[in-house]
Formats: structure tokens, sequence, C-alpha cells
């Protein structure tokens, strides 16, 4: 017999690693509106189980906890449970031998804090303040909770048009979203149980490309009444087009000389063709929405004029202005900030960068679409510099990586330290100082500078992207509230304060999403409906296809597939292909149809009206 042996994994162990990875994709998919207490003893009982059972505080002291939580769920608790409860996770967090006793323990310390009315909730009335009627999660998780599964069934039938009006009833974007919407949707999706979520953006675009021109919705009769908003951006554009359909006549004042916002200046167009985003504009100015170009507020405009002149003002001006480094050097010839040169290249006023060697200070989208732009423009040489990891960046990963597949250089945990100039004022370069990783704070590791001497990156042109502020000086000034950089409008996007004047969008949150403005300016355009002293009601009276009944078997996502990098770095056309009608119908087939089966039968239905 041999000595040695290599050892090869048991069936028992095949199995187990199979079953981890169906928990994994159910953690993955687990859907909001689940109870938390819930959730914590199913956590609290895995984790139980992984323990080696050694050390007591993980042997019995889990175990105690798991019998107190159920003692909470079924009712026989007390408010003296929840304290022992604390008490007794603290012991195990300070006492545990390994990480998982430590983990278990403060996860339930963590609970007990962070939702602490849930447990009162089931000690005092024995329910749970979660409610039962659990929505579907893709829907639940849009910000404008767009009737995804819906318009999904219908670009399974081929009935494109269709799934565009569906989709303007809650968001008047569907080609823009269709390719820049960064799909928080597909999070939760329930899909990810069987293999991997359905490519809902993918989807919304192969709708747009095959719908051809869809006309809007017929508006409400005139209610005589006229509302003003200021910046005609994704938040404005999908307020005022609401505001239109309601009946109210709606006048845009936009800065620019074209409407869009940071659609059109902020986007290239290799991401977003201006002329795709044109045709969701032209639908909102086909509803009867008036525009006036060239009008900045505080300055040829005021926001008391506004308020005289219409019976409503909302302030949708987003956040166009750049944030500044504060080092060294910042002044000089060739630093530019991002919002800035993307916004020329947006209007066609190209810097020449041809043969320069250029540096990109951030790790964002808007980050990615600068390096990407600079390397269309010429650039011999394009880097990244970020002070912390590329697994640390808020871009999304496919714009990381068409940036690095485009030649892009990315050099991380480098933080800014000061800019030489030449004698004639212009940057030479940058010196960054080495960073190192720290402690997580947070849930986001976080960096401190590693003792190593300063490097010199040379450039002949700088981007700073490292954040958006917001014109607020006008308004405040007007005695509308501003902290902190932000205008602090109620949940409601009005002022206690001002009657009549309301705010939505990146000025109220900060910069966000595209979607989350357009969520934004629903929640506005109904409470303005309502200050004016109407209840309309936005609906779409498209039918939805009965669900067919076939077996869902397990799948691979289709993926939007793009242009070859060696081709697309030479222009600004898209570099995104669309799906094709079979690959668009076998991915529409995958979805699970939540709002039928599922979690929608508890819900009793899709919200058809608004």
């Amino acid at each position: 017999m041999s000595r040695l042996e290599l050892p090869t994994p048991s069936k028992a162990q095949l199995v187990v690693e199979g079953l981890y990875k169906d928990l994994e994709r159910r953690i993955e998919a687990s859907p909001p509106g689940l109870c938390p207490v819930d959730i914590s003893r199913a956590f609290l009982e895995l984790c139980h189980a992984q323990t080696c059972g050694k050390c007591v505080p993980c042997r019995i002291g889990l175990l105690q906890l798991k019998h107190l939580i159920t003692d909470v769920l079924n009712g026989k608790a007390t408010m003296e449970t929840l304290d022992l409860m604390e008490r007794t996770a603290l012991s195990i967090m300070e006492t545990a031998d390994c990480a998982i006793g430590y983990e278990a323990a403060n996860m339930v310390y963590k609970g007990l804090i962070g939702y602490r009315e849930d447990y009162e909730e089931h000690i005092k009335n024995g329910r749970c303040t979660c409610t039962y009627n659990q929505p579907v999660p893709c829907v639940a998780l849009c910000p404008a909770h767009v009737d995804i599964p819906g318009y999904i069934a219908l670009v399974r039938e081929g009935r494109y048009a269709d799934a565009i009006r569906l989709i303007r009833k809650d968001n008047p974007f569907p080609t823009t979203c269709g390719f820049i919407c960064e799909h928080p949707c597909e999070a939760r999706c329930r899909r990810n149980m069987v293999d991997d979520a359905v490519n809902i953006r993918g989807l919304k675009r192969m709708a747009a490309d095959y719908a051809g021109k869809v006309p809007p919705p017929p508006c409400a009769p005139s209610t005589g009444k006229k509302v003003a908003v200021v910046g005609g951006g994704p938040g404005g554009l999908s307020a005022a087009y609401y505001l239109q359909l309601m009946g109210h006549q709606v006048t845009v004042y936009e800065m620019l000389p074209g409407l869009g916002g940071m659609l059109r200046y902020g986007i290239p167009n290799y991401r977003l063709p201006k002329e795709r985003l044109d045709q969701d504009i032209e639908a909102i100015l086909a509803t009867g929405v008036e525009v006036k170009y060239g009008l900045r507020i505080g300055k040829d405009i005021t926001i008391q004029e506004l308020r005289a002149q219409y019976d409503a003002v909302l302030i949708t001006i987003g956040a166009s202005t750049d944030k500044k480094l504060g080092i060294e050097g910042e002044d000089a010839d060739g630093v530019m900030s991002a919002v800035h040169f993307l916004r020329d290249v947006g209007k066609g006023i190209n810097p020449d960068l041809t043969g320069q060697e250029v540096a990109i200070i951030g790790g964002g989208n808007v980050s990615m679409d600068a390096v990407r732009s600079a390397i269309r423009l010429g650039a011999k040489k394009v880097s990244i510099l970020y002070r912390r990891r590329v697994a640390d960046m808020t871009a999304l990963p496919a714009e990381i990586e068409g940036a690095a597949a485009e030649g892009v250089e990315i050099r991380t945990l480098r933080a800014p330290s000061r800019i030489e100039t030449d004698e004639n004022g212009h940057i030479k370069g940058i010196y960054v100082t080495p960073q190192m990783i720290s402690s997580i704070k947070g849930g986001r590791a976080s960096v401190k500078p590693s003792g190593l001497p300063d490097e010199f990156v040379p450039c002949t042109t700088l981007i700073v992207a490292i954040g958006q502020n917001i014109e607020t000086e006008h308004f405040e000034k007007a005695g509308v509230p501003v902290e902190r950089g932000k205008i602090m409008a109620e949940k409601f996007g009005g002022f206690n304060n001002i009657p009549g004047v309301f705010a939505g969008g990146d000025c109220a949150t900060g910069p966000a999403t595209v979607i989350r403005a357009i969520a934004a300016a629903k929640v506005v355009a109904a409470n303005i409906d309502e200050y004016l002293g109407f209840h309309h009601e936005i609906a779409c009276d498209v039918e939805i296809p009965e669900p067919n009944l076939d077996d869902r078997m397990p799948c691979g996502r289709v993926e939007l597939t793009e242009r070859e990098a060696c081709e697309r770095i030479h222009d600004f056309d898209g570099i995104e292909n669309c799906m094709t009608c079979p690959e668009a119908k076998q991915e529409a087939n995958r979805c699970l149809r939540c709002d039928h089966f599922g979690f929608g039968i508890f819900k009793g239905g899709r919200e058809k009206v608004w």
C-alpha cells in the first residue's frame, strides 16, 4: 500500500459544496419585505452549525441566543428578554475563540440596535412590522417602481411598442435607461436562485430599439394651472412630463442650449448616443411642455419672479459643478474638472489631446467617462489615479473593465499630493502619496499613507473627477433651506415655510443615478398636483400577457456584446450592441413572473396607477 495518496473530495463534500452554492444564490436573491427577526434566527442557526463546538460561547451561547429569538417569534418573550439577548451577545463577542462566534453574536447585537422596533412589535403585539404583502423584488428595488415583469412579458411576445408605453407610466426615459441605467432591479432578481439575474436593462434596450416611434398618451383636460421647472435634466423633464399629462401647463427653464442635463453634457456619446436621448426628450415635449433655453436661475431670472408668475415652482438643477482637490498647484493650466471636460465634449467642443499624457483622479463612473473620452480624443497615455483599490471603486464593474480594455492604466492606492508646473505655469505632472489598506469603516476599507516616498506621475493634462457640487447660492439667498451644499426639501419634495416651491433630484439628495432622479420626479409631480388642488392618476391600459406554464430550466444569461476595443477607441459611436430577437425572447422567457407566481400573488396584482 502506498505511503501517501492525493486527497479527493468525497461525494458528501461535493454535495455540501453544491448546497453552499445554492444557499449563496438564495441569499443573493433574498427579496425585500422579509422579517428581519426571522432572518436573524436563520443566519444564527447556520452559524451555530458551522462552529467546531470547542468553546462554550459558540457551543452554548449561540444556541441560547437562538432559543431567545425563537421565544420572541413565538410570542413567549418579554422586554427583559431583549436585555438578556443584548448581554448574551456582548458576552459571546468578548469571549468567543474564533470569528464564527464573534460575527454571529455581532449580527444579533447589531439587529437589536438597528431594528429593535421589529423585536418589540413581536413581543407587544405578536406580529412583525414588515409588510406581509411582499413586493415583487425587481419592482421594489427599482426606485421608480417600473412594472418590470410586465414589460419583459411584452418583449417576449414581440409587443415592443406596448412595452415602451408600460415603462413610460413610471419612467419617461425608456431608451436612455436602456443604455445607461445601473439596473438595481437585477440585484435581488429571484432568477438568481436558479442561475443568474435576468438581463433587465438589456431587454429594455431591445424594446426601445425595436419599438419605433411611440407617441405619448393624451393629456388630461387643461387645469389652467402653470408650473415652472428649473432645470432640464432627467428629474426636471420627468416631472414636467407627468405634470403635463395631468393637465397643467409646464415651462422648463434650462441654462444650456440643449435639454437632458448630465445625460447630454455628462455622459459621452459612446455610452448614450444623443440621437437616442433625443427620442425620449421628443416624446416628453410632444405632450406640450414648453422650454426656455439659456436662462440661468439667479442671474437671468430669480426664484421670486417665478413664484409670482407660476402657481408652483420645481427646482431640479442637479449637481452640475465640480469639487476641488484642495492641493498645491490645482489652479495650474492644464488642470480641469471632469464636469467641465465632459460638458465640452457633450457640446462638441473636443479638446485636442493628441499625443498627450493624461491623468484622471477618481474612481467613479464620471472618472471612467473622462478617461475613455480622453482615449478617443487622441491621448498617448491615460492613467487613473485612485487612492483606494479597484474593488473600492464606485464605478460599475463593466465600466472599469471597458476602460482597461481600451488601454487605460489604473494606478490604485495613490493619493494626490501636489501638482508641479513648468516655467509657464502649465502642469508638468502630479506627485502622489502611496497608500496602504487600513481598517474597515462603514463596510469599506479605509486607507492611510504607507510611509513610502511620493511618486511623480508626468502628465500634460489632469482631469479631476472626485465628485460634484450643487449651485445653491441663489436659493439660499431666496430663503430656500440649504445645508451642507444640498437643498433641504421635506420628504414630500416641498418646504414648510415656502408654499408652492418644491425641489427634487440630485440637488436635494446629492449626486445619484438617473433612475433615482426619475423616481424623485414622480413623487414631487404627484405632490405638486395635490398642492394645486387635484388628484390626477397616471395609468397605462396595456394588457399584460398571461404567464406561460413552461418549465424554467437553467439557462445562461444573454449579455450585450460590444464593438472591438481597437475599433471603438477611434470614435464616439455607441459601443454596445443590442440583443437579437431570438436572444431577447430567450432572455425574457427566463423571467419567473413573480408578478403572478410567488410574492406577487400575496400583493393581489400589479399597481396599474399611481
